[in-house]
């Protein structure tokens, strides 16, 4: 996985009215879980953008009162209106002990049933993988060569030596629909 480096400055104040002050300097209110006591601490805006705004899942490593911490982001809140961050959600992550995170998906290979005249259709642009943070992958990679028209990858086809997929088995990951042009070429 990737890493994206954070510093943080510890808060003393709390509440709505707290906060709601933070965000006027610009500044969001963070909580790190999982080490056993949980800090509250603030974030520069400008310093989240680019680990927010990606598709990728980042290893944070968060540096709050000279102390650094290996972190994956937990939860986002956004401003229902104003797609303002409100809040995020840190979980600190050791090599000893699993964690489960979204990974986005990627399709590789070329779809025998396209070739045929289908269309290949993602289902799902991310899964939640479980395992030590150190085996995540930065994408899971689904090979779709060998699929047929009107076939699909379901969760339960997708095994892996590291990390497991913990959706549920039966969730579609990537089919290939049969389209109008692929029905008429098997009439005629």
């Amino acid at each position: 996985m990737k890493t994206f480096e954070l510093s943080g400055e510890l808060r003393s104040e709390f509440g709505k009215k707290a906060a709601k002050e933070l965000r006027k300097q610009e500044l969001v209110p963070c909580n790190l879980y999982g080490s056993g006591e949980n800090i509250t601490f603030t974030v520069k805006v400008a310093d989240v953008r680019k680990l927010i705004y990606t598709p990728d899942t980042m290893v944070v490593i968060l540096t709050i009162a000279g102390k650094k911490h290996n972190a994956v982001i937990k939860e986002l809140q956004f401003h229902p209106v104003k797609e303002q961050l409100l809040h995020i959600d840190f979980l600190e992550v050791t090599d000893k002990k699993p964690v489960t995170v979204d990974i986005p998906v990627q399709v590789v290979g070329h779809a025998e049933g396209v070739k045929a005249g289908g269309k290949l259709s993602l289902e799902v642009r991310k899964l939640k993988v479980c395992g030590l943070y150190t085996n995540l992958p930065d994408r899971v990679v689904v090979d779709v060569t060998s699929l047929g028209l009107g076939k699909r990858i379901q969760v339960s086809d997708l095994h892996f030596d590291n990390y497991s997929i913990a959706n549920v088995k039966d969730m579609m990951v990537v089919q290939v629909k049969a389209t109008r042009a692929s029905k008429q070429a098997e009439e005629a």
